[in-house]
């Protein structure tokens, strides 16, 4: 656990987070520049590396020390790595190695060969992490995600809590069963989910995939409706629906969870114990902004779901769903007081 990083900085240490700060607030003023000046911020961040890692070749940013304690940082639907634009230079200031990969299915990484199923079960997802740890020779790590990868957090958190160091979920506890998704809601939380029952046809299928960028804009719209990101913030980030498995990753993910589509046979031990409701016994923050219109549970329906040291925050101000691109420095601040 990175204590002496954390503590009291030299003048060396204290002038880096500074610099890095400032970088990160101009990547969290993204959210209302123009296409020229975006590009012009893009020159901040490392440029892409790849690691091949399972069944994945992962593109993916890194910063900070390599001898630094490690985070992961991991994104959901429909967002990408640049939710993390202004939270990656502060940690990495701060002496953490900072890893963001994209999730199968977006941006850079693709899958190393034509023949593997394009499985989005969250076991699969869960293991594409602990592949992409392995490849990278990182042996225990904090995870912090929101959205899909807050359940990719909790999946690792809750399957290999050797590899934890710690853990930051937004929306907190997101482990699911197709049995447990197969119990029908009230009306109005039914209604929420009314692109996962689209996502359900055919119908669905086809007009994701010719609208898919229009889709997932109106998306960040509703589940944010208080985050006025500008184009050029949302077309840097829809670029990474462009991956050719972009599409069957989503239908895949959200049909698996209604048991409309079969997993791989691999993972069925893996999903066994998740319907176990395991425990997560690392150090845990969940968060949660206070404008999030996205479906997400109540903090206290998942609080005995972490058994070690947890802490649970709302992030004020109008912040919705891409809580780490909208509240950068709150989710930082979350990754930081994890490990302390």
């Amino acid at each position: 656990m990175p204590h002496s990083i954390l503590g009291a900085p030299n003048r060396r240490n204290f002038l880096g987070f500074a610099a890095a700060s400032t970088t990160a607030l101009e990547l969290s003023g993204l959210i209302g520049l123009t296409g020229a000046r975006a590009a012009s911020l893009d020159a901040l961040l490392p440029p892409l590396r790849y690691v091949d890692a399972g069944p994945l070749r992962v593109g993916y940013m890194e910063m900070g020390p390599e001898n630094g304690p490690a985070v992961l940082l991991l994104h959901g639907w429909p967002y990408d790595i640049h939710a993390f634009d202004a939270v990656a230079p502060v940690l990495a200031a701060s002496g953490f190695r900072v890893l963001v990969p994209y999730v199968r299915g977006y941006g850079a990484t693709t899958f190393r060969s034509a023949s593997t199923m394009r499985n989005a079960q969250q076991a699969a997802l869960g293991k594409d992490a602990i592949d992409f740890l392995d490849a990278l020779g990182i042996k225990r790590a904090i995870f912090a995600g929101f959205d899909w990868g807050a359940r990719t957090a909790d999946v690792v958190a809750s399957l290999w809590p050797e590899r934890c160091a710690g853990l930051v979920s937004v929306s907190g506890y997101l482990i699911g069963t197709q049995k447990g998704n197969a119990k029908p809601l009230l009306a109005a939380a039914e209604y929420q989910w009314w692109y996962q029952f689209y996502f359900a046809t055919e119908r669905g299928r086809l007009g994701y995939m010719e609208n898919t960028k229009a889709f997932n804009r109106l998306i960040w719209q509703n589940a944010s409706p208080r985050w006025q990101f500008s184009d050029a913030t949302y077309a840097r980030s829809a670029q990474s629906f462009d991956n050719p498995d972009h599409v069957a990753i989503v239908i895949h993910n959200y049909r698996w969870r209604l048991g409309l589509a079969d997993g791989e046979r691999q993972y069925d031990a893996l999903e066994a114990r998740l319907a176990a409701g395991p425990v997560i016994t690392a150090p845990t923050i969940t968060m949660e902004g206070d404008a999030n219109g996205a479906p997400h549970p109540a903090p206290d329906t998942y609080r005995a779901r972490f058994g070690g040291r947890y802490e649970h925050r709302l992030i004020r101000g109008g912040i919705g769903h891409n809580l780490p691109q909208e509240a950068p420095h709150a989710f930082a601040a979350a990754v930081r007081d994890v490990a302390a």
